[in-house]
């Protein structure tokens, strides 16, 4: 059997990883072709990245990013499509809810080829967010659903699922857990031997909280933004926050004139074993 999946974010090529490994190790036969839609090695998927997580390299790399997200899923539907034209997969993966999500499931079914679905039936309720659109429209054209939770089961079925997806052909949802604990799993004992990232800022096994802010809901608002830091600084007053800083969010704090409260260390962005 022949399998294409299509990949954009770097958490995505995480979560591929583990699959990719069970199919390897799965008696039946498969062939797995992995598609790249966003830039080639950028700073998030340089050497480095592969090497340290042992994850397979992409087959193609069709560096589309940069545009708005019309302009990428739009690029990406055309280049995904070419590929799969090419390579006649019996079967299309797709990830989560990013652009090349939604891409990769039109270029499929556009196709009559099969689509499988990690992670289908998250939902948000919130249609301002550009991923809880890929999320709907991904599920809708995905033949295989396989849910992390039982709420992501509840919520398909809420809306209807399982659909015809064709003549005779029924939807399948599958409760399979989630990959990315999968991931935690196989990577926290590579993270044991290699990651120094708590020696680095002397910080101690379970002696602090981990704190990420990044998404525009959080920083593009004083207020909200201000209420987290806020809310941050209480909390680090019982144990250090630790907090990666993600450029956006820096840009905000200084745009807003937010100072940070003692107690919150503020870090450079970390690797996935860090």
């Amino acid at each position: 059997m022949h399998i294409t999946t299509v990949l954009e974010a770097r958490p995505q090529f995480i979560k591929a990883a583990m699959v990719s490994r069970a199919l390897a190790e799965h008696q039946h036969p498969f062939t797995e072709t992995l598609i790249h839609t966003g830039q080639h090695f950028d700073a998030n998927m340089s050497e480095v990245f592969f090497d340290e997580l042992d994850i397979p390299r992409p087959d193609y790399n069709l560096g589309i990013g940069g545009g708005s997200h019309g302009q990428n899923t739009g690029r990406m539907l055309e280049k995904i499509e070419e590929v799969l034209l090419d390579t006649k997969p019996d079967l299309v993966i797709v990830y989560g809810d990013t652009d090349s999500t939604l891409a990769g499931a039109l270029a499929a079914g556009k196709q009559h080829i099969p689509v499988a679905h990690v992670e289908a039936g998250l939902r948000s309720y919130n249609r301002l967010m550009p991923e809880e659109l890929n999320r709907l429209l991904t599920d809708q054209l995905s033949s295989i659903l396989f849910c992390p939770t039982e709420t992501a089961v509840r919520n398909l079925k809420k809306e209807g699922f399982p659909n015809a997806v064709s003549p005779g052909h029924l939807q399948m949802i599958e409760n399979v857990g989630d990959v990315m604990y999968d991931a935690s799993l196989y990577y926290s004992k590579l993270a044991d031997k290699k990651s120094a990232v708590l020696d680095r800022h002397s910080l101690g096994q379970d002696e602090y909280i981990l704190a990420t802010v990044h998404r525009a809901e959080n920083t593009d608002d004083p207020e909200v933004l201000g209420g987290i830091i806020a809310a941050l600084g209480d909390a680090g007053r019982e144990k250090p926050v630790v907090l990666p800083l993600h450029p956006r969010t820096a840009a905000r704090l200084e745009e807003f004139g937010i100072a940070l409260p003692d107690g919150i260390l503020v870090i450079e962005p970390v690797g996935y074993l860090d």
